[in-house]
């Protein structure tokens, strides 16, 4: 009987903890946990040209967001609503063999002046198309080191004022490496959540 009643009484307090909850809570929370399960890849376009590997990912912005909130999926719906004109693009530039693709042999820039360049001025040969026919320059550029560590240098190239309903186009003016006018076609609509 003893049994019984405990059972009962924890049976009641689990049901009404639980109704304090609201529904759009855990929705929301399960939206954003099977988000961090699938990962931030979600449209990637690779153009391979003269030993060089080209791959640009559009980043779902709310999983950026969400990282960059350390998890608060609360706040992330906000920062999405003030920032759903915003549009991330990673870009990555790896050599076949692997090699530091910073070299002088690469670039025709001294390694240092190859480092200053992507951390600095590589933002001004990217742009965006829009199929609304708006052309918009890239608005900040993050050059992710790795120290040569990893076989690739990467790039986050952050864009403003896109419609969040239009796709886009990264064209790229490759003065780094030298093989001219490259063009990412993103045609799918961004990854909505």
């Amino acid at each position: 009987m003893k049994f019984l009643k405990r059972f009962v009484f924890f049976t009641v307090v689990v049901l009404v903890s639980c109704n304090k909850f609201k529904k759009e809570d855990i929705q929301q929370e399960y939206k954003y946990f099977s988000l961090k399960q699938q990962g931030w890849k979600s449209k990637r376009v690779n153009q391979f040209i003269n030993d060089i590997n080209y791959t640009a990912t559009e980043v779902p912005l709310q999983y950026y967001l969400l990282k960059s909130t350390k998890g608060n999926y609360k706040t992330v719906d906000s920062l999405y609503k003030i920032n759903s004109k915003e549009r991330i693009i990673e870009v990555e530039f790896q050599h076949t063999k692997e090699n530091g693709l910073l070299l002088n042999k690469y670039t025709n820039k001294s390694y240092d002046d190859a480092v200053k360049y992507m951390a600095f001025t590589i933002e001004k040969d990217f742009t965006v198309v829009t199929s609304s026919n708006d052309t918009i320059s890239c608005s900040g550029v993050n050059f992710e080191r790795n120290f040569k560590v990893a076989p690739f240098k990467r790039v986050l190239l952050y864009f403003n004022n896109i419609n969040p309903k239009d796709n886009i186009k990264l064209i790229y003016q490759d003065q780094l490496f030298g093989n001219g006018i490259i063009k990412f076609n993103f045609n799918e609509t961004p990854l909505k959540l």
